[in-house]
């Protein structure tokens, strides 16, 4: 008997899932709006209030709601970031040919993020950028050098004026990775490559050239691409496993 309620319990959580979802996305339940007690929502809903507990507590670990101590259960602001923020354990978890799939996602989207930024990017945002892209230049310490490449990045995304885009490229830039390269561009004597891309794509910018902006950060990551691609051909390819994500 077991074995059969498993499924068929994961199945009513799941339907509790959506309808909360659906009251929220009908507007029902607005953002930062308490839920009704978990008493109620299993009786309108026809459920045990066990899967009604499983869904609410799926719901906060995807940031749609969120517990407040001796107040009860609420929506969250929905923020795109909050949302999104599981996401970044994919890129933080996978290796070998997965990491390479979500480099070249990543080159699609940070390639339109920042010609989107070079259309719309004020003068304090390119400061921005420019005090970072000076940062990296300034020295050959590759913990430095990362923590100013994933800044002067970060500030190209949110210059884009596309908060949930921004959000995916948040969670798709893995600091453990990024580190890794940073590392291996050292030890290749390549830093000088990378500074002439973080150039370009500042360039371009500084241009209002949506066009060469989009071309230099594709250029950029397209480069960590291949060094990615290098790292694990001399693996024989099976992807080792102190790759990180």
């Amino acid at each position: 008997m077991d074995e059969e309620e498993v499924p068929q319990k994961g199945t009513v959580t799941q339907r509790a899932i959506e309808e909360i979802k659906a009251m929220i996305a009908e507007g029902r339940l607005e953002p930062g709006q308490r839920l009704p007690t978990e008493r109620d929502l299993a009786a309108r809903l026809g459920i045990s209030r066990s899967s009604m507990r499983e869904a609410i507590r799926a719901l906060t670990v995807m940031g749609v709601l969120e517990a407040r101590h001796g107040s009860g259960i609420y929506v969250t602001a929905l923020e795109a970031g909050d949302l999104l923020e599981t996401f970044g354990v994919v890129a933080d978890l996978s290796r070998g040919p997965r990491l390479v799939e979500l480099l070249e996602v990543r080159r699609i989207l940070e390639s339109t993020a920042t010609a989107l930024a070079a259309a719309r990017i004020t003068d304090n945002q390119l400061a921005a950028v420019e005090k970072h892209l000076a940062a990296m230049n300034a020295t050959d310490d590759p913990e430095e050098i990362l923590a100013h490449d994933l800044a002067f990045h970060r500030e190209i995304a949110a210059a884009a004026g596309n908060e949930t885009m921004a959000a995916i490229l948040e969670g798709l830039s893995s600091r453990t990775f990024r580190a890794r390269v940073w590392r291996g561009y050292q030890e290749e004597g390549a830093f000088a490559r990378t500074r002439r891309e973080h150039a370009a794509i500042h360039r371009a910018l500084t241009a209002r050239d949506p066009e060469a902006a989009r071309a230099a950060a594709a250029a950029h990551v397209g480069e960590v691409e291949e060094w990615l691609r290098a790292q694990l051909v001399a693996q024989d390819g099976s992807g080792p496993a102190g790759l990180p994500g």
